[in-house]
């Protein structure tokens, strides 16, 4: 049986399709640093839309991707799980 990542590894053989997975890896990062933040405190989105005032189904659209959030609206979160955003610009990879 062929894993996840045995069928990533065989399409990132094909340069538009690594193109594309690198252009939208950004937010992708901010999907993931969202969803391990919210279960690392075992809180449900109902949890944290209380805790922040964001309804619940708009913590739901930026977790799988259909919303893209507002540096304010990433610093409420943060607010609502005692954290504190931090955004980064990192330097390119040189091939």
């Amino acid at each position: 049986m062929r894993t996840l990542n045995d069928m990533l590894s065989e399409q990132m053989e094909n340069q538009d399709f690594c193109k594309e997975y690198e252009r939208i890896q950004p937010e992708m990062d901010v999907i993931r640093a969202i969803i391990d933040a919210r279960t690392s405190q075992n809180l449900t989105q109902k949890e944290l839309a209380e805790r922040t005032g964001i309804h619940q189904s708009d913590i739901s659209k930026l977790e799988n991707g259909t919303r893209n959030p507002s540096v304010n609206l990433l610093r409420r979160l943060a607010e609502g799980m005692d954290m504190t955003l931090k955004i980064e610009f990192v330097p390119k990879q040189k091939a």
